[in-house]
């Protein structure tokens, strides 16, 4: 029949009617985004079993460590450890927490892990003293400056807290990727897109050739177009890739978590060696500065007396696994870089099943025949002469937009991951995005630096502090000025406005 009746296929003789047209128009736009999201889908369960499978091994490490100190204290220090049980558990409960992103300082974790045990520890190893809460205050002040279990603390903390920055990072930028992709995958078609995969897909339908498939160049031009803002990712996207690419050789390399989180249970067991050898000098020296405690009528215990001496404790090295991992991750990770803009040849090739470029018995979007028109550039900003697609380069898709700022937050933490400076993070059930991923505030000023090293590059600060406990006094007194500014533009508004 003529086909003046059609509204997006040539008006030439056709096999549809309106209704077929129509449907075929719904048909196509629904088919386009499900491929859409069966793209989307591959990448996430790629950057998931990442996660699921560097989260099960760090987390086995610590189950490890934790299990090994349960097992082997008791017999070893008796009462030293029976009775602080507490202290220990506590400890690996706030390791586990701040891994999974729970808005912790950890070096305030770890010197609150080392005073209770040095207050436990010194009260059990001087029996014969009633030592009271101020005393022990008294204690902990003087004690610090004779290092009563030796360098462990110190060593401990700086690597502890640059293996669990990085891991914790790694692994949420795993999570992050996924969830980009995932929202990413759900944006709409536009009407103009749909019109041009409907003219893509299905006019050959409508027109008697079935059997031909669209030219790849036109395939090209009207998935670039359709997927123009996608393509807008490209440049964040391989900028996070390359970031998890580098946390990955830090925590295989000289922030690695096999050699730290495996021996936690060694250290503090050297630890507390060194305190028991040292514990007459220590005490000594307490006495010395804070006054001799009264004498207790419990009378002493000759527990300690059985307990001495250092203690040799074995840790089980899962470095090759890691190295697997990391390994695995890194090849997974370059593969994924260039997944935004690969895309429209990657739909073109295996889903629309487009002809080669040379092919001059393809479907052109008029009739069988050779495609002339250039395929366009990737990209919103490229979209301007599109010949297929009527792109509004001027209103960029804000879903698109958000998700790149997610990806320029989490690279930003990578980053400071990687020279071992701590950020911020929120509890998974509490960020934004409900993926984990965290707020915005700036690292730099919400997050506890942990790194002291002068030669640590500070990074880039480009928003209002988040109010939450550390540094806010210093990044509240910076703010001020443009605080004062605001509610003097404020008032001369309401001003102008009271005049009218």
């Amino acid at each position: 029949i003529l086909g003046e009746h059609l509204r997006i296929c040539p008006q030439g003789y056709t096999c549809c009617t309106s209704e077929m047209e129509e449907n075929f128009a719904n048909k196509s736009r629904s088919e386009f985004e499900a491929m859409m999201k069966e793209a989307g889908r591959t990448v996430q369960m790629t950057l998931t079993a990442q996660h699921r499978s560097f989260d099960s091994y760090f987390q086995d490490l610590l189950n490890k460590s934790e299990k090994a100190l349960y097992d082997a204290f008791p017999s070893i220090y008796g009462e030293l450890y029976t009775q602080n049980t507490k202290v220990f558990k506590d400890l690996y409960s706030e390791l586990r927490r701040y891994y999974r992103g729970s808005n912790i300082n950890l070096e305030e974790a770890l010197n609150e892990f080392w005073t209770r045990l040095l207050e436990r520890l010194f009260k059990l190893m001087n029996p014969q003293y009633h030592i009271t809460d101020e005393y022990l205050d008294c204690m902990v002040k003087h004690a610090e400056q004779h290092k009563p279990f030796g360098e462990v603390p110190r060593d401990l903390k700086v690597k502890a807290t640059r293996a669990f920055i990085a891991a914790r990072s790694y692994a949420q930028g795993f999570l992050v990727g996924s969830d980009v992709v995932r929202k990413v995958s759900q944006v709409s078609l536009s009407h103009e897109c749909t019109r041009a995969i409907m003219k893509l897909m299905y006019c050959p339908h409508c027109r008697g050739m079935s059997s031909v498939k669209p030219c790849n160049n036109y395939c090209l031009n009207v998935v670039k177009g359709c997927l123009a803002n996608q393509a807008d990712l490209n440049t964040e996207w391989k900028y996070l890739m390359d970031s998890l690419v580098v946390v990955a050789d830090r925590i295989d390399g000289p922030y690695n978590v096999d050699t730290v989180i495996g021996t936690i249970h060694m250290r503090i067991a050297e630890a507390i060696s060194n305190l028991q050898e040292n514990k007459d000098s220590i005490t000594a020296k307490v006495f010395q500065g804070c006054g001799n405690p009264k004498i207790s009528t419990k009378g002493s215990s000759s527990e300690d007396k059985k307990r001495r001496g250092r203690v040799a404790l074995e840790a089980k090295s899962s470095a090759q696994a890691l190295e697997m991992l990391v390994l695995d991750a890194k090849g997974n990770l370059t593969a994924l870089k260039t997944y935004w803009i690969t895309l429209p040849s990657s739909l073109c090739s295996k889903k629309v099943m487009a002809s080669s470029a040379a092919d001059d018995k393809c479907w052109n979007g008029m009739t069988k025949g050779s495609y002339l028109p250039e395929v366009m550039g990737d990209g919103l900003a490229n979209q301007i002469n599109n010949p297929e697609v009527e792109v509004d380069i001027t209103k960029p898709d804000m879903t698109i937009r958000q998700q790149i700022m997610q990806l320029k937050i989490m690279t930003n933490r990578l980053g400071n991951a990687n020279i071992g400076n701590d950020v911020d993070f929120q509890d998974a059930s509490d960020d934004m995005s409900g993926s984990g991923s965290g707020d915005s505030c700036p690292d730099d000023v919400c997050g506890k630096r942990l790194s002291k090293s002068p030669s640590t590059r500070q990074p880039e600060t480009h928003a209002i502090p988040k109010q939450s406990g550390h540094g806010i006094n210093e990044a509240s007194s910076r703010s001020l000025p443009s605080a004062f500014l605001l509610l003097l533009s404020v008032a001369f508004i309401a001003t102008q406005h009271l005049w009218r």
